[in-house]
């Protein structure tokens, strides 16, 4: 019979926890987490209040790269790579802070929240496998994220290079609530 850690244990619960608060499917705890799948769907009611969502991931790296997705998982995914480098830590545990410093920085700046922390799971594990790739814009300099056979050479990103509709569904979102108000 093998025998657990008592702390080993707790600590797998208490990263389990930080994912559920912050919205993750129970495919992503299946993954991530080193506990059985009826104590995760447990501590997912328990925590959650509910069952876990059910349904397929996202399974296509070609979210990441549309206009504003891009955006978003380029600053989760810079600050996921900052906190692996600079701590040293396991994987979902870097994914559980990189997340939290990206909610953290949206809601600072007033943003909304775009990447869930099922995407950006699926993000990392993308990169991971060499399905996306940093590339540098070549106006701005910041990393950007594109799928592994498109063209790098010239890439300009999406915040050098802003679509025509850039910005409209805010600004037409707005017009609607001062039209209802």
């Amino acid at each position: 019979m093998k025998t657990r850690s008592l702390v080993g244990e707790a600590h797998e619960v208490q990263r389990a926890v930080a994912l559920i608060r912050f919205g993750a499917r129970l495919q992503v705890l299946e993954g991530e987490i080193n506990l059985s799948r009826e104590r995760l769907l447990r501590l997912y009611r328990e925590v959650a209040g509910k069952s876990p969502a059910k349904g397929m991931l996202p399974f296509s790296t070609d979210w990441f790269t549309t206009w504003q997705p891009s955006i978003h998982s380029a600053l989760f995914f810079n600050m996921y790579k900052t906190v692996s480098k600079a701590s040293g830590i396991e994987r979902v545990d870097a994914l559980i802070r990189a997340y939290g410093l990206y909610r953290e920085h949206l809601a600072l700046a007033g943003l909304p929240e775009v990447l869930s922390i099922t995407r950006a799971w699926r993000l990392v594990k993308f990169h991971d496998s060499g399905m996306l790739e940093t590339v540098p814009c070549t106006q701005c300099g910041g990393s950007f994220l594109l799928q592994q056979y498109d063209l790098k050479r010239h890439f300009v990103c999406g915040l050098c290079d802003m679509p025509a509709r850039a910005g409209k569904t805010r600004a037409a979102a707005a017009e609607r609530a001062a039209a209802l108000a």
